[in-house]
């Protein structure tokens, strides 16, 4: 494939590239939905520079062809009339062809349609064209004509004042007469048409600004949209497709109440406002003729009044004990609230949602106690609740308690003496005894079959005297008994104040009349005659 069939392809699919990337720009500007950013400011002034290159194709003279010049440089100022339509100047320059020069310098027409910040644009320039080459032609000045196609996408650097022009497509023609064809040999003289194609990319500088074209947008919500009496509702405004730049005018207006602010953001005061539905009205206004308004609406509502309720605890008492009550009480708007009781019998003590009820004076039977509460609007609500007062239950009537038994059968030839552990369980008797001064203490001696019944009596009269001689028990707590032929042992029972023994089988002694043998507890010989009266 040769070099001008190459450039050929690649100049056609550059235009396709500009074309489809103009149609993407404009059907991604029509989907922006109403409400979001506004696109940047349409140019006055656009002042380019770009890297060029150009490629002549089937322009000869004299049988010789014009080469492609790939380092060359494109300028252009662009002044616009309105937001499509302007005038261009431009100039080419590539000096460094091999054994030519291509220049112009022209003027024309150009028309824009920008969407969002993609800006396409077409022109078509007449003027002047300076070309040499491609053997013996000097530089020399003729005329020519340029038409193409572009885009520009426009970078929020700079304030949106610098913008990339990534593809410029031109058609180039130029004629320019070098005289009288010399002979011989032909090489000099003679006139060169030349059709090229022309591409470069660069950068733009953007200046001044045209009206925007777009009709400016407002938006307005509020909070709470669902207000009270004495509450303030907060509009806010968002604008859209404004100049952030200019001074944006603000007015506020409201079907009921103070309207306050005169920006982005205006209040309501609702005190005086009876139930029901309001509008709030924001305007604005960018300069002359460009406006926009916004509705936006809110609702006034009654307060509610309070709800409570009332509960005791306990709610089963005796008289003379007491029970908290706890009013819970809520108010829908979340209104202050103060709390009062009154009660059937007894007494409140306290303040607040929790009480006291005393029932000192109260008789058995029921209490009704009634909580109200009351909001700072004057909005009130009550409950109840009851509590119960029942008769105290008698006192318990004491009874006799078994303690613990002295047993005499390990040693055999003194059966009726105290030993060691049966001192251990007297000692705990004799501490039960000391706790509880009213008690008595009844002491019941057994025997066994094999024994006279005088042995029981005897173990008895051991068990007393360990206590009284030994543990400073009066003899006036205890009371001796024996029992039936049970074994050998001494039971012992503890009878409180109040309580009744139970005799049974038992029976009182003389203890005057019981003969006494060895040791009670374990005293020397000269006390076994020792005896209790």
């Amino acid at each position: 494939m040769s070099l001008r069939t190459t450039f050929v392809s690649r100049s056609a699919a550059a235009l396709m590239v500009v074309l489809l990337v103009a149609s993407a720009a404009g059907g991604h500007a029509q989907a922006v939905k109403s409400g979001s950013a506004p696109p940047p400011d349409l140019s006055r002034v656009d002042i380019y520079g770009g890297y060029g290159y150009i490629h002549p194709v089937n322009s000869d003279i004299n049988n010789y062809e014009y080469q492609p010049i790939n380092l060359g440089s494109v300028v252009s100022i662009a002044g616009y009339f309105n937001r499509h339509l302007g005038v261009q100047a431009e100039g080419s320059f590539f000096p460094h062809g091999p054994n030519d020069c291509i220049y112009s310098a022209q003027a024309g027409p150009i028309f824009r349609f920008q969407r969002g910040r993609f800006a396409p644009f077409v022109h078509a320039l007449a003027g002047g064209a300076r070309v040499g080459g491609p053997a013996f032609q000097p530089c020399s000045w003729g005329w020519g004509v340029t038409s193409g196609i572009g885009l520009d996408y426009i970078t929020p650097f700079l304030n949106n004042h610098l913008a990339l022009r990534p593809i410029q497509a031109d058609f180039d023609f130029s004629d320019v007469n070098y005289g009288p064809l010399v002979e011989p040999g032909g090489v000099s003289g003679g006139a060169g048409k030349i059709t090229a194609y022309r591409l470069s990319s660069g950068i733009v500088l953007r200046l001044g600004s045209t009206p925007n074209p777009y009709p400016a947008q407002l938006g307005c919500t509020v909070q709470p949209a669902d207000a009270y009496p004495g509450d303030i509702v907060t509009a806010t405004a968002v604008a859209a497709n404004v100049n952030p730049r200019k001074h944006i005018n603000y007015t506020w207006t409201s079907s009921g109440g103070k309207v306050t602010g005169s920006d982005e953001t205006a209040t309501v005061a609702t005190a005086s406002l009876p139930p029901g539905d309001y509008t709030i009205t924001g305007h604005i206004a960018e300069g002359r003729g460009h406006q926009a308004t916004c509705n936006v609406g809110f609702r006034v509502h009654t307060y509610e009044p309070p709800t409570l309720s009332c509960s005791a605890n306990p709610s089963t008492l005796l008289s003379g004990q007491s029970s908290t009550i706890t009013a819970a009480g809520r108010s829908p708007q979340n209104r202050p609230l103060t709390y009062a009781y009154t009660a059937s019998s007894g007494q409140i003590n306290g303040s607040g949602s929790t009480v006291t009820l005393t029932t000192s004076a109260a008789t058995t039977g029921t209490i009704e106690v009634t909580c109200n509460t009351i909001d700072d609007l004057g909005h009130q609500a009550s409950a109840s609740t009851s509590i119960s007062i029942s008769t105290p239950p008698p006192p318990p009537v004491p009874q006799p308690r078994p303690l613990c038994s002295v047993y005499f059968d390990r040693d055999s030839k003194r059966p009726v003496r105290v030993n060691n552990e049966g001192k251990a369980c007297l000692d705990d008797i004799a501490l039960t005894l000391l706790r509880d001064p009213e008690a008595k203490l009844v002491v019941v001696g057994h025997h066994d079959s094999s024994e006279k019944p005088e042995a029981a009596a005897q173990r008895a009269l051991n068990v007393a005297q360990y206590l009284t001689d030994e543990k400073s028990i009066d003899m006036g707590r205890i009371e001796l008994r024996t029992g039936e032929a049970t074994g050998r042992m001494v039971e012992d029972t503890l009878v409180p104040a109040g309580a009744t023994f139970n005799s049974g089988s038992t029976a009182t002694f003389d203890v005057n009349s019981v003969q006494r043998y060895g040791q009670a507890y374990g005293k020397p010989d000269s006390d076994k005659s020792k005896k209790i009266r």
